[in-house]
């Protein structure tokens, strides 16, 4: 799927990977024009001063004049940006959450195909793709060493797709394998992702995983009803398409949640 002609920029401190990455983008994406190689905060700040920013920036993390995210604090980014990276995996997630992609090294063709379709895809959608990126969340979380949660989820429509924050999603449920984000207002919509990738990456003081079918958000619970053999019933506003069951099992980690 190539969806149009892109404008790369390659930031990347070692020589061979950056020969490499720059190859391997060449062979799957033939038409693309790789504007320009860079290998230092410094030189990316300045090429990105005096040039047309490209449509995508292939991101080595770590420099060797210091971390790349430096260059989004002088410089206001308008390209898309997918990660490469050695990191750990709560950088990993973030970059999963945050950004277009990430790309774990040594980088394999099958991920770069796979990073590659999905900047295709959402530059269908996208009117300017730096909004997807966070770059501030994505550099603290860095420096802090601590995890990082998804903060927005895109929506397929018949037409393409809408932009939904997680702040305004009320409960997420699932049923005959179809997976629905219900907002604070009420509105459905279907989404591609499970309950179980859902929960990797919701932040568990605000979510909470009631059972097989329901992750639901902690300002969404209305009242709590006790119910036979030591199981809980859960109220919520809006209100939830079927019951929402809380086991006996996990009573006391409801309870420890709704308590935080």
């Amino acid at each position: 799927m190539e969806t149009t002609k892109s404008r790369v920029l390659i930031v990347e401190d070692e020589l061979p990977t950056q020969r490499l990455l720059k190859k391997m983008i060449q062979d799957l994406r033939p038409t693309w024009d790789i504007v320009a190689t860079t290998g230092s905060i410094e030189d990316t700040q300045e090429w990105l001063e005096n040039n047309p920013h490209p449509n995508l920036i292939f991101l080595d993390v770590h420099l060797s004049d210091g971390l790349s995210f430096e260059i989004f604090e002088k410089i206001e980014i308008r390209s898309a940006v997918i990660f490469t990276t050695a990191y750990d995996e709560y950088a990993m997630q973030a970059f999963k959450v945050n950004s277009v992609d990430y790309l774990l090294k040594p980088i394999s063709n099958e991920a770069l195909e796979s990073a590659i379709i999905k900047y295709e895809k959402l530059m269908t959608v996208l009117s300017r793709p730096g909004d997807y990126v966070d770059i501030k969340q994505l550099s603290a979380l860095i420096k802090q060493g601590g995890p990082i949660y998804r903060s927005r989820i895109l929506v397929p429509t018949v037409d393409g797709y809408i932009k939904l924050n997680i702040s305004d999603i009320a409960m997420f449920h699932s049923s005959q394998k179809v997976t629905t984000a219900i907002t604070n207002a009420g509105l459905p919509h279907v989404i591609d992702q499970t309950l179980e990738k859902l929960e990797d990456e919701l932040d568990p003081k605000l979510y909470f995983r009631a059972n097989r079918q329901f992750i639901i958000h902690i300002d969404a619970v209305l009242r709590i009803e006790t119910w036979f053999n030591g199981k809980l019933i859960v109220k919520t506003k809006p209100e939830s398409p079927d019951k929402i069951v809380v086991s006996r099992e996990k009573v006391r980690y409801f309870k420890e949640w709704i308590n935080k």
